[in-house]
């Protein structure tokens, strides 16, 4: 039911979100104790402001209204994806080549499954990270198919 409620949800707001020269970044829809909420996060080159993200939220909720395509209730959020964004397509983890990320894979690679550094290249297929290991930097590389999961990554 939630991946029904994403893919749709996606399908009513890319076209406001185009309107408006936004991307989607991504939609979720969760319970978190009682509540439910379908969270749907845009961005943009220059960031978001609270208007855009409110202007979108009017929409899409015009047009959820319309169809009426969940059944409980639910709050609907429309937001930035912060700082640590998810990279959710290939295009998104070429666009933070230079910066620093989080990925998470499906299977170990030398023992270990969750990455963090900086992303040196991407090619479409092969995913190259330099990470730091207490005073030495070492690159590792993988196939973007072991990616389960990548975000980009705040270092203090």
């Amino acid at each position: 039911m939630s991946q029904k409620i994403t893919e749709l949800t996606a399908e009513l707001v890319t076209p406001i979100v185009a309107e408006a020269g936004l991307e989607l970044v991504d939609v979720e829809f969760a319970k978190e104790g009682k509540n439910w909420f379908l969270r749907v996060f845009i961005d943009s080159e220059k960031g978001v402001d609270i208007d855009e993200c409110g202007l979108v939220s009017e929409k899409l909720s015009e047009k959820l209204d319309e169809i009426d395509p969940i059944e409980q209730p639910y709050f609907l959020e429309v937001s930035s994806p912060g700082v640590e964004r998810p990279l959710k397509k290939p295009e998104d983890v070429k666009k933070a080549i230079g910066k620093n990320v989080h990925m998470k894979l499906y299977e170990a690679i030398n023992g270990e499954k969750a990455f963090e550094g900086l992303l040196k290249d991407f090619d479409g297929e092969t995913v190259t990270l330099e990470i730091k290991v207490k005073t030495a930097v070492r690159k590792v590389e993988f196939p973007y198919s072991k990616v389960a999961s990548a975000r980009l990554a705040v270092v203090f």
